[in-house]
Parts: C-alpha cells; structure tokens; sequence
C-alpha cells in the first residue's frame, strides 16, 4: 500500500490528524531524564535517556494519534549514540502502529538526494520511516531521485512549501506570483504519478499554520497533496487557524505539535502534573480540539 492510502487509513482509524512531533530539546526534558543535558556524562548515556523519554512519549501516541515525527537534529548532536536512538525510536514507534514521518529537511544534488532517500526510506530496515521532509531549493532534479525512491519504497515526502517560522517570508513570499506558489505547483505535479486509491500523492506539502491566510490558496493549488501543518500550539496557531489546509470530510492534512506534547507538564495549565499525565491530556485536549474544529457543520 503506498502511503497516501496508509496515511489515509491511519486518519480515519484514528479519527483525528494530529502529529506528534519528538523534538528532545536537552534542556527541557523531565528531571528523570536529566542526564542527557550533562555535558560531562558519557554521550552514550545521554542518548539512551532520550531514547527512554521517546519511547514513553510513543506509547503515549500509540492507538491515539495516527504518526509521530522525530526531528533528527536533536539526536545528531549526540553523535553515533544519538543515530542509534533515531532507529530505536523509530522501530519502537512503526511497531506501535504510528506512522513515521522523519523530520530531517534534506536536499541536495541529485546523486546525494538519492543516498539520503535510501538512507531513510528504503535501506533502514525496522528504522525506515514512512516519509520525510525535503528542501526543494535545488529544484526538480534534486527532487526527482527522491520520487524514484518513493515509487519503488511506498514512502513519502513533504516538501517544503511555506514554512511556519517567522523569517519564511524573505524567499517564499518573494516574486509574482510568489515562490511558494511556484512550489506548491510543482509538488502537486511531482505527485501525479504517485496517487493512491484514496485519490491523495504520497507526496506532500509543509504549509504553515501560521499562515492561516494562504492555506485556502495553498490548498486550491495542491487539491491531491497531503499538507503537514506546523505551528499549532507553541508556535501560536489553533485548530481553526489550520482548517482551512483540510479538504472535505477533515482528509488530507496531519497537523504538527511538538513542545506543547512533550514538555506539557512545564505549562501553567497542567502546573503539578507528573509529565506524563501533562502530556497525555495535552493530546487528548489536541484530538478534542481537531475534532470539534473539523466536524461537520
């Protein structure tokens, strides 16, 4: 099944879009954990205590929310220690039935693009992912081989398209029309040869929630890509803010929440909580929210 139709399926059986992002930032970890922000520890033991924290973050998902999303860089500042818990993390959550959607924002020359997709996608065995994110800035070839892979692997990519950060606007809004949209067209194009029966690509677009006002245009632009949607929660956007990136029925889009998941219990809302508990009633209140927003009317 390639994997517009698993995206598609794992949505439905779990009734809601929402992503959980595994973004360790050392600094913010429960106390529990603490060893991983100690310079002066082996780093093979710092990385074990973010494969420990994870681990229990993805059980928290599973059965829940359809994928998780794991930020590479905060386990490539651990080194070879912090690889092997990348694929620790990401075997633990394919055989907990989430999706895996690979964080790692990779694009280069055509030969190299074509390594980081078998790398991730293909060559991994139990720590493949399910798709990843990509930087089209070098353009079509640097895309191309990422798609050979795709076709032959039933992954998927999520292109980058208008990203939620607030500098985004010095090249994607730049030009008539703007970068972005030159973009936008071109992953729905991209896309055509890798639709599934669902009717969706397996090749995606990252489009900001922050940019609430452009993801009706966006949307119009890609009518058969799935969007992943950053900046709801800390970022500052909420569900309606994403709305607008969904097609009918509430398909097509997972929505993105990293910090206000995983370190819930520093909020003042769940003030006094074991982190656990915060975290676990952050996602229900975010499935809560998706499903009140997305109902129909």
């Amino acid at each position: 099944m390639n994997y517009a139709d698993r995206l598609d399926a794992a949505v439905a059986a779990c009734g809601n879009p929402c992503l959980v992002g595994l973004d360790p930032h050392l600094e913010l970890l429960p106390e529990e954990f603490a060893v991983a922000r100690d310079t002066r520890a082996p780093r093979a033991e710092r990385a074990a205590a973010v494969e420990a924290f994870l681990c229990e973050v993805v059980a928290l998902c599973a059965g829940v929310v359809p994928a998780v999303k794991p930020q590479s860089a905060f386990f490539e500042r651990l080194g070879a220690d912090g690889a092997r818990a990348w694929e620790h993390v990401v075997a633990a959550a394919r055989a907990a039935g989430l999706l895996v959607i690979g964080d790692v924002k990779r694009g280069d020359i055509a030969s190299t693009s074509r390594a980081y997709a078998q790398a991730f996608l293909e060559d991994a065995g139990d720590a493949r992912c399910d798709a990843i994110t990509v930087n089209p800035y070098l353009g079509a070839d640097s895309i191309e081989p990422l798609l050979e892979v795709c076709a032959r692997a039933d992954a998927g990519l999520y292109v980058l398209v208008r990203t939620s950060n607030p500098g985004s606007g010095l090249f994607q809004e730049h030009g008539e029309p703007p970068l972005a949209h030159v973009v936008a067209r071109e992953v729905e194009r991209w896309g055509a040869e890798l639709r599934g029966a669902c009717g969706l690509s397996s090749i995606g677009a990252v489009v900001g929630a922050t940019h609430s006002a452009e993801l009706a245009t966006l949307r119009a632009l890609m009518p058969h890509t799935p969007l992943l949607i950053p900046g709801y929660g800390a970022q500052g956007a909420g569900a309606l803010e994403a709305v607008p990136g969904f097609l009918a029925g509430g398909r097509g889009a997972l929505v993105n929440s990293s910090r206000g998941i995983l370190y819930a219990w520093r909020s003042p809302e769940h003030a006094g909580k074991p982190w656990r508990d915060a975290s676990r009633d952050a996602i229900d209140a975010m499935v809560r929210e998706f499903r009140e927003a997305l109902a129909p009317a």
